[in-house]
């Protein structure tokens, strides 16, 4: 199986989200080695969180290697393989967060680790809550084919 989450994810529980749920459709993904999605409907209770436009995005993808690397040969001396290089796949959610008001939205970036514009903590924490809890839901139901892909880089 590959990264193919069924929609609408069911996301995981976050203060102030009752039941939330996100429809995805699919989107022209930024890379060739890349899934996107976005959230184009919110189910359950997310007051103040929007859905996926295009100056405030809403977006769940996943990336492979573009090009995967192969181990190298052992040292004949010693039968040491020296150099091993390492493939990286990630998740990423963007989730266009508020920041303060009369501001244009700032794009949150989920990947593991989290890089949300500073602001959005206060003004508009029901956003942060909603990318993160999209991220595990989609984790949580595609785990499977998420760490196949991450094995065979195949989407």
């Amino acid at each position: 199986m590959a990264f193919s989450p069924s929609s609408p994810v069911t996301g995981t529980a976050q203060t102030g989200l009752t039941a939330p749920t996100y429809t995805l459709t699919a989107d022209t993904a930024p890379v060739s080695h890349s899934k996107q999605f976005a959230v184009t409907a919110l189910g359950g209770t997310q007051t103040g969180v929007e859905v996926h436009a295009m100056s405030q995005p809403f977006t769940l993808a996943m990336f492979r290697p573009a090009v995967p690397k192969t181990i190298g040969v052992p040292n004949p001396a010693d039968g040491v393989i020296r150099n091993i290089p390492r493939n990286v796949s990630k998740i990423v959610v963007r989730k266009g967060v508020n920041v303060a008001a009369n501001q244009a939205p700032v794009t949150a970036i989920f990947t593991l680790s989290c890089d949300i514009p500073a602001g959005a903590d206060v003004y508009d924490p029901e956003s942060v809550r909603a990318a993160l809890s999209c991220l595990f839901g989609a984790c949580s139901s595609t785990s499977a084919g998420i760490g196949d892909s991450v094995i065979n880089a195949v989407l």
